[in-house]
Formats: structure tokens, C-alpha cells, sequence
């Protein structure tokens, strides 16, 4: 089989946020003083340029400004990196720009500015909207300005906007995870993501554990919010994504497809795929923000992902997703044969966790509760 190139991607990253939330594993740093907002700006597009071999004459078709808070940039500062990465590469027509953004009142300008810029989706961290779990989640924010932030995205006319919500959250009850959801979707935000909050390594919260939910709490809260988010109209497509019909993040959806995407700034990783080579590439830059800023080459490290493990790769990824999986596209994105997952694929089907026709896999009711049981099938 060979390998096709699948549609590309670009996901920026900014690092800063005003402070450092304990339940965070992300590449952020607190913000200390003044940021270097143009230094910055510039060594992303510097970064990018560096990186136009793996464009391989496609065009961008989603970007993701993710962080850290981006919006802690000012409007203009992103629409230079968004003019100026458009004149390194094409964009497509339809291109959908995402930027996370933080409701908290120390931001620099308001949504309607960074719309003005480019920017076509919002994607807002609210988390919550309990005073008491915002605290404990070191949100600078609370729940009017939440509201608000939700309110301001619809006016400033952006194609569609995300509000980001956590379960599970210390001391959680059943009510306050329903009453979450209940106002978040009273804002009537086209795409919600929903997903528990787990504790990762090196957060504080990881050195200093908070009191979760147990098990039978967390599965009445899971339970009963997938069924008042689809009697509301929300479609979920992914493990933790919910939209309205339409309203799908594209740039999501190429991520779990196994498409190729660019990542510049700091710690950002990227998937690559070389057809002439038979190789499928990983990237990921220089982590901290000064030795990024100072570097002459943003690259800290470039990782092949070895055939044997590509079929791997791809489930990983793409069983995320609620959609049956076309084994033609396994076939491009892997470059191999749909027969080298036959033996581990029938296995499933015989434990229930899968369905097959001539052309697609699907995933059963249970096959989405033991994803890990069906990946172990090809370790």
C-alpha cells in the first residue's frame, strides 16, 4: 500500500497564562511581568517558515491557537500571525481558525477584535460554573463573567463557538454536575466539550490530591449527562465533544482521522506525513519559552513512526471517534493493508466490541466502554 497524504492542519501554541491551574498538564507558564507578545509572534512565524518542506503543496485547512491563554495576546498581535502565516501558505476558502480563550476580565481585547482579525471559532475554558469549583480549580474567572464570555461570542458573530466543561470535579455532587450542564446549554453554545477531570502527573493536584467523586457517582453523572445533552440536541461525535448538527470542530476531527498537522511554538508537537519516503514523522519543539525564544532551529526533536506501529497510531487516534472507520482510509493513512488488523479486529468482533461490513469497522455500545481492551489487541 502506499501512503496519501491527508489534509493538513496547523496548531499554534502560546504558553502563558495568568496563572498555573493545579489540575493542568499542559506546556503553560504563569505570567510574569509583560509578555514578549512581538518577539514571540515573530519566532512562531520563523518557526513555521522552517517547516514549509512538510507543506508538500497542500493548503491549511483548520488552524488551532491553543495554549496557555492565547487570548492574553492582543487582537493585532494575532492577526499578524495570521496574515503571516497565510503568506507562507495557502488557506483554504472555508478555513476554520480556532483561538481557546479564558473568560476572565485580564484580557487585552475584547472577542469581537479577535474576530476582526481572522479568528472564525472560540473555544472558551469556563470548566464550571460553581464559585466553589472555579476556586478550587484556580480559575480566574466566575460564573457572570462566564456567562458573559458565552454571550459576547454570539454577538461577535464567529462562525461558531466551544465552552469547555469539567465532571467530576473534587467534592463534586450529581446536582452541581447537571447544573453545569443545565447553563452551559442554556447559552446555546453550537459545540460543548464535556469530559471528567482525571489527575495527571507533575500538577499539583497530582502532589496534593482533592477528594473526586467515586465510581458510582462519576458513572450517574456520565450517564445522565449524555442523555440531557442528546434529548437537547447535542450529537457527540468524539469521547468528550458534543455539537449541533454542523457544528463538528474540524480541526478535532483531523486530529483523530490521523491527518497531518504543523505545530509551532513552544512544546508544540506535530504528525507529518512523507509519501515519497514511506515515512510518517512526529515533531516537537524546544519547550520553554526562553530557550524558544532564543533558538536558532525550533526543532527539539523529529521521531519516525516505524510501520509496525502505525496501525496502532491510527486506532488510537481514530477510535476516538463515533463515526465507522472506512478501511480505505486505514489503507492511506497508514500505508498498509487492512489485513495486517484482520486477526486483532475479528477478535473483537468476537468479544462484542466491534461490528465489520465489507468496507467499514465499527464500534459497538460496549466497544466505546473498553476502547483499551480493543487497542490491547494490537500491542
Amino acid at each position: 500500500m502506499i501512503l496519501q497524504l491527508p489534509p493538513l492542519s496547523l496548531y499554534v501554541h502560546i504558553p502563558w497564562c495568568v496563572q498555573k491551574c493545579p489540575y493542568c498538564d499542559f506546556n503553560s507558564h504563569g505570567q510574569h511581568g509583560e509578555l514578549p507578545q512581538q518577539q514571540y509572534i515573530d519566532a512562531l512565524l520563523a518557526d513555521l517558515q522552517a517547516d514549509l518542506a512538510y507543506v508538500q503543496d497542500r493548503k491549511i485547512h483548520t488552524i488551532f491557537i491553543g495554549g496557555g491563554t492565547p487570548s492574553l495576546f492582543d487582537a493585532s498581535q494575532i492577526q499578524r500571525l495570521l496574515d503571516g502565516a497565510r503568506a507562507l501558505i495557502p488557506f483554504e476558502d472555508d478555513i476554520e481558525i480556532t483561538m481557546e480563550a479564558n473568560p476572565g476580565t485580564l484580557e487585552h481585547d475584547d472577542f469581537s477584535a479577535y474576530r476582526a482579525a481572522g479568528v472564525t471559532r472560540l473555544s472558551i475554558g469556563v470548566q464550571s460554573f460553581s464559585k466553589d469549583k472555579l476556586n478550587l480549580l484556580g480559575r480566574i474567572h466566575n460564573e457572570d463573567e462566564a456567562k458573559i464570555a458565552a454571550q459576547k461570542a454570539k454577538q461577535a458573530n464567529y462562525l461558531s463557538f466551544n465552552l469547555d466543561l469539567m465532571h467530576g470535579l473534587p467534592n463534586q455532587s450529581f446536582a452541581e454536575a447537571m447544573h453545569d450542564i443545565d447553563t452551559a446549554t442554556a447559552l446555546a453554545p453550537p459545540h460543548l466539550s464535556w469530559y471528567q477531570l482525571t489527575i495527571e502527573p507533575n500538577t499539583l493536584f497530582h502532589s496534593k490530591p482533592p477528594q473526586l467523586p467515586d465510581d458510582e457517582n462519576l458513572w450517574q453523572i456520565y450517564e445522565q449527562g449524555q442523555k440531557k445533552l442528546a434529548e437537547l440536541g447535542y450529537e457527540q461525535y468524539e469521547i468528550s465533544a458534543y455539537a449541533k448538527p454542523g457544528f463538528q470542530c474540524r480541526h478535532n476531527l483531523n486530529y483523530w482521522q490521523f491527518g497531518d498537522y504543523l505545530g509551532v511554538g513552544c512544546g508544540a508537537h506535530g504528525k507529518i506525513t512523507l509519501p515519497h519516503d514511506n515515512r510518517i514523522i512526529r515533531t516537537v519543539k524546544i519547550k520553554h519559552p526562553k530557550g524558544y525564544l532564543a533558538a536558532q532551529n525550533y526543532t527539539f526533536e523529529t521521531a519516525d513512526v516505524i510501520e509496525e506501529d502505525r496501525p496502532l497510531e491510527y486506532l488510537m487516534n481514530r477510535l476516538r471517534l463515533m463515526t465507522p472507520i472506512a478501511k480505505t482510509e486505514f489503507e492511506q493513512r497508514t500505508g498498509q493493508s487492512a489485513d495486517v488488523i484482520k486477526v486483532g479486529m475479528q477478535k473483537s468482533i468476537e468479544r462484542g466490541l466491534l461490528t465489520e461490513t465489507d468496507t467499514h469497522w465499527q464500534l459497538t455500545p460496549k466497544g466505546h466502554m473498553f476502547v483499551n481492551d480493543l487497542l490491547s489487541q494490537f500491542i
